[in-house]
């Protein structure tokens, strides 16, 4: 043992806090990752069906379904990946209106984050840091 190091030293190693988030906040952000897609899917299918009872603008290049490429046709492996989504109805209002939940979703759970984490988070300065500087700047004319 060195002059400077004791018991209390030590401790202090062994108690440091991680920049690793807790694991019930990964555990969280895994399940949005899978819940948000979901969701936004499911809403795109209903907003698509209904627009399309109430006659609302989507645009006709949007309906119908997906058409295969010709060498989707030769190739047995790429033919088996794309035939399920050939046979989603009007896939590519689903695909956009899907992608504008998911953006919307997203955004309004981080302003949900960022709100809370500001009214429950630490303090913006620690006990250690100094008050920031009141500068008052006057403009000067040459």
């Amino acid at each position: 043992m060195g002059k400077y190091s004791g018991s209390t030293t030590q401790m202090e190693s062994s108690i440091k806090n991680t920049k690793e988030p807790h694991g019930v906040w990964r555990g969280i952000g895994c399940l949005m990752m899978l819940i948000i897609p979901v969701i936004s899917i499911a809403a795109a299918f209903e907003t698509v069906k209904f627009a399309l009872e109430n006659r609302l603008g989507i645009p006709y290049e949007l309906l119908g379904n997906l058409p295969m490429p010709a060498i989707a046709y030769k190739l047995s492996g790429l033919k088996i990946i794309l035939e399920p989504v050939t046979k989603i109805p009007n896939f590519y209002a689903n695909a956009i209106v899907s992608i504008l939940y998911m953006v919307l979703f997203s955004g309004l759970i981080s302003m949900i984050y960022a709100v809370t984490y500001r009214m429950v988070g630490p303090e913006r300065y620690g006990p250690t840091d100094a008050p920031p500087q009141k500068i008052k700047i006057t403009k000067k004319s040459r």
